[in-house]
């Protein structure tokens, strides 16, 4: 697998690191603009933990943890999110702004998810609600240490990484069906 593309400190973790003395902080703060169906605080962190765990287990970053800020939003919001930093004129389903390690040696990143895009999506795809969250949680989450799919072998190494963390969670890789 690659390394992250925008964390600029990362090792793989088999290098100089014992897995089992990877320990990354979470703090995680989380919003809801609006109402997240079944999504409780709890089921959330434990998604975003198992994401960060995962990705330590890969790469050993030189960093306390993740600082993250998860926001729940509207269609508006969204959109004008979307708008005003991608230049796109609609809602997207997920959003992170990753701004790197921070002088307390924390990534830090806030997380973005449109409930609306985030519900038709998963009507769309026959997935529920709960998966679909949980696999743009851990997509957005993923961003944040730094993983990316702007080029093919990017997002092949970062989907891989989700399906993992996924399957973890006894949910199906959201990309097989897409191929």
């Amino acid at each position: 697998m690659k390394k992250p593309n925008n964390t600029k400190a990362l090792q793989p973790a088999s290098q100089n690191t014992k897995l089992a003395d990877i320990k990354p902080t979470l703090n995680l703060s989380v919003q809801f603009a609006v109402p997240a169906q079944r999504l409780t605080r709890q089921r959330i962190r434990s998604w975003v933990k198992r994401a960060v765990d995962n990705a330590w287990q890969v790469y050993a970053l030189d960093a306390q943890g993740l600082q993250l800020n998860l926001r729940f939003v509207d269609q508006a919001e969204g959109q004008a999110l979307n708008t005003q930093f991608r230049h796109k004129p609609k809602a997207t389903n997920v959003l992170t702004f990753a701004y790197g390690q921070q002088e307390d040696s924390m990534l830090a990143a806030d997380v973005i998810i449109c409930v609306p895009v985030l519900t038709q999506e998963a009507s769309d795809q026959s997935k529920s609600f709960d998966h679909h969250a949980a696999h743009l949680i851990v997509h957005g989450t993923l961003h944040a240490l730094g993983f990316d799919h702007i080029d093919d072998a990017q997002a092949q190494d970062m989907e891989a990484l989700e399906a993992m963390i996924l399957g973890q969670m006894k949910i199906s890789d959201p990309y097989v069906a897409l191929t």
